[in-house]
């Protein structure tokens, strides 16, 4: 009985090192010059909305620079008016500190309530959903107004 070892082709394979992969890989699998033609295309739109944006940036700072500059001519020229409507913006974010307080005391009471009924959220919304909006709304003219200039504008 020979004992001859079973064939080890399986186990072991030749490579190739002497050219570099892609010096031998077939025409096809180079990019096409359809495929070339939409990477370019893609390329110039994003260079076009590129533009597109710094353009955009640069109308947007030039209106906040002009409103920001028309809102410091309106404040020296009333700075009485704009002292009043500081003291009214702090006296104001008093009352909305009040109002919320109340409006988070009620949800915390009613959560169960509110969270089941249809009809009881919709006259949560309806009794304090106004009220805050115009709130924050006045507060916010209110605060422009006023004769502290703003940290993030100035």
């Amino acid at each position: 009985m020979s004992h001859d070892p079973p064939p080890t082709s399986s186990l072991f394979t030749q490579v190739d090192i002497g050219a570099g992969p892609h010096l031998n890989r077939p025409r096809e699998t180079y990019p096409s010059d359809e495929h070339l033609a939409v990477l370019r295309n893609i390329l110039a739109a994003q260079d076009r909305q590129n533009e597109l944006l710094e353009e955009l940036s640069s109308q947007l700072s030039a209106q906040q620079r002009q409103r920001t500059t028309e809102l410091g001519q309106w404040k020296q020229a009333n700075p009485a008016l704009a002292r009043n409507c500081r003291q009214a913006a702090e006296a104001l974010s008093r009352v909305q500190l009040q109002f919320l307080n109340a409006m988070t005391e009620e949800i915390n009471e009613n959560a169960e309530v509110l969270m089941d009924g249809e009809f009881m959220l919709s006259e949560f919304i309806d009794r304090f959903g106004p009220r805050m909006a115009h709130l924050n709304g006045m507060l916010q003219v209110l605060a422009q107004l006023s004769s502290t200039p703003n940290p993030a504008n100035g």
